[in-house]
């Protein structure tokens, strides 16, 4: 009896130490496990937290706080940031085919095309080609996606929804191959139209170019992840090369030396006032130069074109002489600091002089930087136009003379940033006003009275986008008033604001 109990008894123990060293062995691992992540990771922690929460050494009677972050990132100023943001994970699926685009137009125009190109290849489950711009249009500038867009910030932004690639591979790409399957798509279609129309087309070739890219996609009745997609690429996606964020960052930052800084887009080139017709205000040698543009541009439609009546309709730009007129109305007094963001003026010195004349500090890029810093710039329109882009964005108020691309897409940034200030001028019922004024059946009190009430909800508040089915053209812009992407934790209190200009 008593060998069995001590044979019992050692059997226990002996269970007991095998217990006893697994426990130890298993709490050995874990805590090796722990050290290797602890190693690897770090948590992310909300930038407004004290330094002193991350690292209880820096606490002290010697601690400093690190004043160089103030006004940094955080404030839309340019600045490194100390390590490159996490890579997000690849989103895997497997692909329908390649989608080619070849974007048309000026920047901004392409700008929302490539929006709507990715979000067309998130949708169908394609393999995007990194975009090419366009090089043979009335602007003429040379530059390629990767002279504008930071091309591999674009790629690993997106990778979490679409595979984008630089060029397509060697086996369609070789010579002996016969072109891709070429096609511009529906202007303003839905998403129903690239699955049901566009989907067998790709599955069938394998790769599809698109030739036309410009309004390809609805403004409105997408499925709401798809609208959320399309900011997302605009705003966080696209980004401009370091060479023109940093030149942009520096007309930024000397604009702001003086501290209130307007935008004005005076959309009075030769291009565009040859293209709608508008010659109000131009000489008859001025006129026929004009017409004779528009009929040597064969993707220029509209041909006949009977001006004054356009201005009366409102779909003339303003001229410079009535934007005067207009800024002194609104309140603008001739202090402002006033930036231009155009190409060259038609007309030149000649048709700004009454703008001058009513606002001293009128400013434009040529002016605030050297010669040397816009050389790599020159003869590059494109590139010229993004840093009008970066400052109309930073803009304290921001005054667009038409509603043309930039206007519209620089208005919808605003409204994303937090409804920034952006005058939506009303021209039609402008014209009426400043042709009562000069016939002399306004005083200038009352002119100006009647400005500021015409754009009192003008100003770039929240408003729902304006519907119109089955008349895209008429309606709302997209890109000019993203509402699906601009909710209550991206509105800032308007009413908080100044309410004087």
């Amino acid at each position: 009896m008593a060998a069995g109990r001590a044979s019992g008894g050692g059997g226990w123990r002996r269970a007991a130490v095998r217990t006893w060293m697994l426990r130890v062995g298993s709490s050995f691992l874990i805590w090796t496990a722990v050290v290797q992540l602890a190693s690897v990771w770090q948590p992310r922690l909300p930038r407004s937290w004290p330094a002193a929460c991350l690292d209880r050494r820096s606490a002290g009677a010697n601690a400093t706080v690190d004043l160089s972050v103030i006004g940094g990132e955080e404030h839309g100023l340019s600045g490194s940031r100390s390590s490159p943001p996490a890579l997000l994970p690849r989103r895997i699926y497997k692909s329908n085919g390649y989608l080619k685009v070849s974007c048309n137009g000026g920047l901004n125009q392409m700008r929302a095309a490539i929006c709507d190109m990715v979000t067309i290849a998130r949708h169908l489950n394609l393999t995007l080609v990194i975009p090419e711009l366009d090089k043979t249009s009335f602007w003429a500038d040379p530059s390629d996606f990767g002279d504008i867009f930071n091309v591999n910030h674009f790629i690993n932004s997106l990778r979490d929804e679409v595979k984008i690639i630089k060029a397509l591979p060697k086996k369609f790409s070789s010579k002996i191959r016969t072109e891709p399957f070429t096609m511009p798509p529906v202007s303003w279609s839905s998403e129903k139209y690239y699955l049901k129309q566009i989907l067998p087309l790709v599955r069938k070739h394998k790769v599809i170019h698109f030739n036309r890219t410009d309004a390809r996609l609805a403004n409105n009745g997408l499925p709401l992840r798809l609208q959320k997609l399309r900011c997302r690429i605009n705003y966080e996606g696209l980004r401009f090369t370091p060479e023109i964020e940093a030149l942009g960052d520096k007309l930024i930052s000397i604009l702001r030396r003086s501290g209130f800084f307007v935008v004005l887009h005076l959309r009075y080139e030769m291009d565009m006032l040859s293209f709608s017709g508008c010659t109000h205000g131009c000489s008859d040698r001025e006129t026929e130069e004009l017409t004779r543009m528009r009929y040597a541009f064969p993707w220029w439609k509209e041909k006949e074109i009977v001006s004054e009546k356009k201005r009366l309709e409102g779909l003339c730009p303003l001229t410079p002489e009535e934007t005067a007129l207009v800024l002194r109305a609104l309140g603008f007094t001739r202090d402002a600091l006033i930036y231009i963001a155009s190409g060259e003026i038609y007309g030149g010195e000649r048709r700004m002089a009454a703008l001058r004349a009513s606002y001293p500090k009128i400013v434009r890029k040529e002016m605030l930087l050297s010669a040397e810093e816009l050389r790599p710039f020159q003869n590059h329109s494109t590139q010229m136009a993004a840093l009008d882009y970066l400052v109309s964005v930073a803009s304290d108020v921001f005054v667009p003379t038409y509603d043309g691309n930039m206007a519209k897409v620089v208005e919808g940034h605003r409204r994303y940033a937090g409804f920034h200030r952006t005058i939506v001028l009303d021209r039609r019922e402008i014209v009426e006003l400043l042709d009562l004024l000069q016939d002399g059946k306004l005083s200038w009190d009352q002119f100006s009275t009647a400005v500021k009430e015409v754009h009192k909800n003008r100003m770039g508040q929240p408003t729902p986008r304006k519907v119109i089915p089955g008349r895209p053209k008429e309606e709302d812009y997209f890109y000019a008033n993203p509402q699906e992407c601009t909710g209550p934790s991206r509105i800032s209190s308007i009413e908080s604001r100044e309410s004087d200009i």
